[in-house]
């Protein structure tokens, strides 16, 4: 399996960015585009933790508290992408963004139920 997390870079208080995650390969039996699908974020000395998430056919999202409302997950299973569309950009947003396949087809905020994950991306969010 391979994620490969792009679209980071500097922006401005209340820019957007569009993060983007393709993957590749096969976990446990099944195409990686059957797997739920999460977002986390690691700022500057903090633990990772969960921005939002993906059922494998995107009929299921759910987000962190601090990013609902402003950010949008989404897929594209026939490109085997994975979007994260951020808006409304606050330097709080300021991290790496890692992207990641869950065990299943869907997507908790437990980071325990992710097994793959991408290299990750930063996002810097000036004030």
């Amino acid at each position: 399996v391979q994620l490969q997390a792009s679209g980071g870079g500097v922006v401005e208080t209340g820019d957007s960015l569009r993060l983007s995650c393709a993957t590749s390969g096969r976990a446990f039996g099944r195409t990686i585009s059957n797997n739920g699908m999460g977002w986390f974020r690691q700022a500057p000395g903090k633990g990772r933790e969960f921005v939002a998430g993906i059922s494998w056919n995107g009929g299921s999202t759910t987000y962190s508290d601090s990013v609902k409302g402003r950010f949008t997950i989404s897929r594209d299973r026939s490109k085997n992408t994975v979007h994260l569309q951020m808006d409304s950009l606050k330097p709080e947003d300021t991290a790496v963004y890692y992207c990641a396949a869950a065990r299943g087809s869907f997507a908790g905020t437990d980071i325990a139920t992710y097994n793959y994950w991408g290299q990750g991306t930063l996002v810097t969010v000036s004030s």
